[in-house]
């Protein structure tokens, strides 16, 4: 596929993305809203972070990221996530825009330790936006994406424990470089939710290591 060169093109390739039709809410499973998905590849891309690099998308739902940076002419894209359903999406859709450097693994993200050789790590990971969610596991998140030893982690956290997470990215030697924040809709997927969309304040935190 030619590589994409207009954000709103981006941005409408990304929508077009199916997502997951039965999602698992004990794993978080909130599509990154296209708009959201394409500014922070946008600036990602701006900030060399993606053309010719080797991208992995941890907890990578439906793909949005590993496809969203082969389209901008990544070199190559891995995905993980722990839910096969999530991984045939994402590889038929990786099929159907004709994206041969693009791989899904089938994987617990916090238990998967190949050899791999990586630039740059997105990760939207569970931040516990819902009241009974599991907490914490962005920072486990975050400490296994170190473990590839990538130039750049682009990570998604709630917007309320920034301050907690500036002091803990520097506890891991990680420098950080921009925060991007946005408003996040949590749409009404689940049977416990009664409003049919709810708006979160999500932070991204670009850094370095």
């Amino acid at each position: 596929m030619k590589k994409i060169t207009r954000k709103r093109h981006l941005e409408m390739k990304i929508q077009s993305i199916p997502p997951h039709p039965k999602p698992k809410v004990e794993l978080e499973q909130y599509a990154t809203p296209s708009v959201i998905a394409s500014d922070l590849l946008w600036n990602a891309l701006s900030l060399g972070d993606i053309e010719n690099k080797n991208i992995l998308d941890l907890g990578c739902g439906c793909g949005i990221f590993s496809i969203g940076s082969a389209l901008l002419g990544a070199n190559s894209a891995i995905g993980i996530d722990i839910d096969e359903e999530s991984i045939e999406l994402a590889g038929n859709t990786a099929r159907d825009f004709s994206l041969d450097n693009v791989n899904f693994i089938v994987s617990d993200v916090l238990n998967f330790n190949e050899d791999l050789d990586i630039d740059t790590v997105f990760q939207n990971p569970p931040f516990g936006s819902q009241k009974n969610a599991e907490r914490g596991v962005d920072l486990e998140f975050v400490q296994k994406a170190r473990e590839f030893e990538p130039d750049v982690l682009y990570s998604f956290h709630m917007a309320s424990t920034e301050e907690f997470l500036i002091n803990y990215y520097e506890s891991l030697s990680f420098e950080i470089t921009h925060i991007f924040r946005y408003s996040f809709p949590i749409p009404k997927i689940y049977e416990f939710h009664k409003k049919e969309s709810q708006n979160v304040d999500v932070i991204v935190i670009r850094s370095i290591l």
